[in-house]
């Protein structure tokens, strides 16, 4: 009995690993069900941009899913893995906006200058434009939401619980890294840069204890990436774009196929924006000390004796 308790638990509840492998059956019973609801809609899906719609509603709502049942079982809530509902798209959101937009277009006009980027229109170029901006910025929203919640929601928080914050943000951030190589036109220099932005958000959680900013920094960069200035998307072109960027330089500085995330210059401006961010906000938010402490009635916490 003390080997099977030593297994399976550790000193007051479930074992990371553990709890982690029951989210991902949660995740996956849930996937197969919206699978299921949504299968009637493929035939339907004409364009580029419907498909990407719903591969992202369908692997969000599953994620979500599945944190709120492990939210149940662990007596715990969804604001302790970063996503308190309360503060959706508010404060916190729309400076994470003011944040990545911004640096998007810090670097944009940084490969500019090195006279490596030039601009043409976009297409549309009509009253049509408007409605793809906000389509774009509503598709950005969910699909940060689904990248934050993915590699620094209820993963980094159950690894935190097992091997303290900064050593599951650098395994999270190496992961959200991975998991980029499987975009068409990625390359392996994006991918490293991919993990940086992924520690930047695991700072913006860190101080302010959610993920709401690093959704709107995540959601606003991405936006200004594909949609405004019309560069490759972690090495996807947006249908619809604003401008069309042209590049004409060295790989290390353009980003080749990745576009300028896979850029040198982009790792260099993402680096300073998290020192900066370090030096503003100071104060550590998560996790929270209570959360880390499920209540004795939860369903998974470790039996007593």
């Amino acid at each position: 009995m003390n080997l099977v308790r030593a297994v399976f638990y550790g000193p007051i509840e479930l074992r990371a690993g553990w709890r982690l492998l029951i989210f991902f059956v949660f995740f996956i019973i849930a996937s197969l069900v919206v699978v299921m609801l949504s299968s009637p809609l493929g035939g339907h899906l004409n364009t580029v941009e419907s498909r990407r719609i719903v591969a992202t509603l369908a692997s969000l709502i599953p994620l979500l899913v599945a944190g709120a049942c492990m939210a149940k079982l662990e007596g715990r809530r969804m604001a302790d893995y970063g996503l308190p509902w309360r503060q959706a798209l508010v404060k916190q959101f729309w400076q994470g906006v003011i944040l990545g937009f911004p640096t998007n277009t810090a670097l944009v006009a940084a490969l500019h200058l090195a006279g490596v980027l030039s601009f043409t229109e976009g297409v549309p170029q009509s009253p049509l434009i408007w409605l793809y901006a906000i389509g774009y910025a509503l598709f950005f929203v969910a699909a940060a939401l689904l990248e934050e919640f993915s590699c620094r929601g209820y993963l980094l928080f159950t690894l935190t619980t097992g091997m303290g914050f900064w050593p599951a943000a650098v395994l999270s951030s190496m992961l959200f890294g991975a998991l980029h190589r499987a975009n068409p036109g990625e390359t392996l220099f994006g991918c490293f840069s991919a993990a940086v932005f992924g520690f930047l958000f695991c700072v913006m959680l860190r101080r302010t204890g959610n993920l709401w900013m690093p959704t709107g920094f995540h959601a606003a960069y991405n936006w200004g990436e594909a949609f405004f200035f019309g560069t490759p998307d972690s090495g996807q072109l947006a249908p619809q774009r604003f401008l069309t960027a042209h590049f004409d330089g060295p790989q290390w500085l353009t980003g080749g196929s990745a576009g300028p995330e896979g850029s040198y210059l982009c790792v260099a401006i993402v680096a300073l924006v998290t020192i900066g961010f370090a030096f503003w906000r100071r104060e550590v938010k998560f996790p929270d000390a209570a959360a880390l402490r499920p209540s004795p009635t939860a369903l998974l916490a470790a039996p007593a004796g």
